[in-house]
């Protein structure tokens, strides 16, 4: 689904040039769960920004359902970004202004789609995710872990591909974190294609595998136990 190979990414300025990325190389297939940690600086969000086509690279590959990023104009980018990925921040990024219905129904309005069809789909969504009667309200009525079960509806209203999450359980306390992740596990068993950044050990126990960056490079990867047994349960279940 993902192939990365060589890829830089320079930020200059009159004085300074500094390499964010140096030759990162990495797959993600689909159905895959990977984590991303590292130190503050060491180039993990620059990757999922051009992962997610925030970003452009100063050089290397970046193939996404076997088409090359890399050279694309915005315009062509923001149509495979809106066609394959849904996103999930940290700040949550919901609009104070508009309704819970009308933030999920955000990405159904840019792709056009009819009145009718935005209905049944926010409405489906959100009682997957247990928001069904919170859609009348605004965001500062919810709780953390409301809003970010509003902006992972937001997320998936379009049926994206990939879904890249930068620190989702970030501003939560340890009860809203734990189900998010958990929200997030759910997904994966049934299908979703995963990509996290994220400081905590914890949040990427959940993962499949988790990737270790250091000063634009990765340094490790690992295979994480704990996943297989959440993912044995649940199929058993």
């Amino acid at each position: 689904m993902i192939k990365i190979e060589n890829l830089s990414k320079v930020f200059r300025t009159e004085e300074v040039e500094t390499a964010a990325l140096n030759g990162i190389s990495l797959q993600v297939n689909e159905g895959d769960f990977v984590t991303i940690m590292g130190p503050s600086g060491c180039g993990k969000s620059t990757l999922l920004n051009i992962v997610g086509l925030l970003d452009s690279a100063s050089g290397g590959s970046y193939l996404m359902l076997n088409q090359e990023i890399n050279g694309l104009k915005e315009v062509e980018k923001a149509k495979v970004r809106k066609q394959n990925i849904g996103f999930i921040f940290q700040n949550f990024n919901l609009i104070d202004e508009l309704s819970v219905y009308d933030n999920i129904a955000l990405p159904l309005i840019y792709n056009n789609v009819n009145v009718a069809e935005r209905k049944k789909k926010v409405e489906a969504i959100a009682q997957r995710l247990s928001i069904s009667h919170r859609l009348k309200h605004y965001p500062q009525q919810l709780s953390g872990g409301q809003q970010q079960r509003v902006a992972v509806a937001r997320a998936l209203i379009n049926d994206p591909k990939i879904i890249l999450a930068d620190e989702p359980t970030g501003n939560l306390d340890s009860k809203n974190g734990n189900e998010v992740m958990e929200l997030l596990t759910d997904l994966h068993a049934k299908g979703a294609t995963i990509l996290m950044v994220t400081h905590s050990d914890y949040d990427a126990s959940f993962s499949q595998k988790t990737i270790y960056m250091k000063d634009g490079t990765i340094l490790t990867e690992k295979n994480n136990s704990r996943n297989v047994d959440v993912f044995v349960d649940a199929k058993e279940n």
